[in-house]
């Protein structure tokens, strides 16, 4: 089969040609029907940071159909439709027994990082990985949900996001778009922010009240809120410009929401921290129960990431090319 991997940074992914995996006893193979292109792709390429072992195939985003069962696998069927979570979670830690699989102590793999991934026709996860997609919800759909719309669930969850709170989405790519759509389901007032037109348009169609660049935000936030500062302010770059518009907007018992990563630090003060009693949550990935809350939102139209378009697998490259220039409204989708 064909399938985009990831042989060292700097370089562009090869489309190699590997073998079908055959799934465990308690595994599942399933047809990819859909990947989405997320930015983590690039933290690989770029040379953030390395998967455990090269080649890996990249691709954490997953919908599909069910191709082949293990022998001790029950409740799934070939041609079965599903959503793949990327955790290849154990079951049995303590974070796994508390429904926080994204902290499993012991996972098998998570995809694209210490498993192949989405990339390529066919992959294999445990059977306790699938969650089911209804038929109404096409895969080109369904695919971003696996991350970009499950990470904005987790992190708004992680946020506590209540009616009439401002928050203030830093970035509206693909995770970005998700988070103005759920904030503004839980009632939230949304300001997306973002350098680019395409995606400040694409944000208000989402439900922003504002969408605003990075140089507008601060008069924005004070005249929505008479100078109180925001509720809520997700974090979704990681890079030192967005970590200090992201405190200097914060109100009083604000909460900072920490999703984006790059190599910069964040730097605060302890003293305008606790006067406010403002707090720092980060949120990574989200749980296997909020992607199966992320799928039945999306099948009652109530969260759907904007796909951007859908290219075949062979030009893999050119969708990180242009994720990389940062004019993506939305999710690219790989169609395997």
């Amino acid at each position: 089969m064909l399938a985009a991997r990831f042989h060292a940074p700097g370089r562009p992914l090869a489309l190699d040609d590997v073998p079908v995996p055959e799934p465990g006893p308690d595994e599942v193979r399933v047809r990819v029907h859909a990947a989405g292109v997320c930015g983590t792709e690039l933290h690989f390429t770029d040379g953030l940071y390395a998967p455990s072992r090269t080649p890996m195939t990249l691709g954490h985003e997953a919908a599909g159909t069910v191709d082949a069962v293990g022998s001790e696998v029950t409740g799934w069927a070939e041609g079965d439709r599903v959503a793949v979570y990327y955790y290849l979670f154990c079951g049995s830690c303590r974070w796994c027994l508390r429904g926080r699989q994204n902290l499993c102590l012991a996972p098998r793999g998570v995809l694209a990082f210490a498993a192949d991934g989405a990339f390529a026709e066919q992959l294999v996860v445990p059977a306790h990985c699938l969650v089911r997609l209804p038929a109404e919800l096409p895969f080109e759909a369904a695919a971003p949900l696996c991350c970009a719309g499950t990470t904005a669930v987790h992190a708004l969850t992680e946020a506590g996001v209540e009616p009439g709170d401002v928050v203030v989405v830093l970035g509206a790519g693909g995770v970005g778009l998700a988070a103005v759509q759920e904030a503004r389901r839980r009632g939230g007032v949304v300001v997306a922010v973002s350098r680019d037109g395409a995606r400040r348009s694409a944000a208000r169609s989402a439900g922003a009240v504002a969408a605003v660049s990075p140089a507008e935000l601060a008069g924005t936030v004070t005249r929505l809120t008479g100078g109180q500062g925001a509720d809520v302010v997700v974090e979704l770059a990681g890079v030192t410009a967005t970590l200090e518009l992201a405190t200097a907007v914060l109100g009083r018992r604000g909460r900072l929401v920490l999703v984006g990563y790059s190599a910069d630090a964040l730097t605060v003060s302890p003293l305008g921290l606790v006067v406010a009693e403002q707090r720092v949550v980060a949120s990574v990935g989200n749980t296997l129960a909020e992607l199966e809350q992320a799928v039945s939102l999306a099948a009652a139209g109530q969260l759907a990431p904007p796909v951007a378009g859908a290219l075949p697998l062979a030009e893999v490259n050119e969708a990180l090319d242009r994720l990389r220039a940062g004019n993506v409204a939305g999710r690219l989708v790989l169609t395997p």
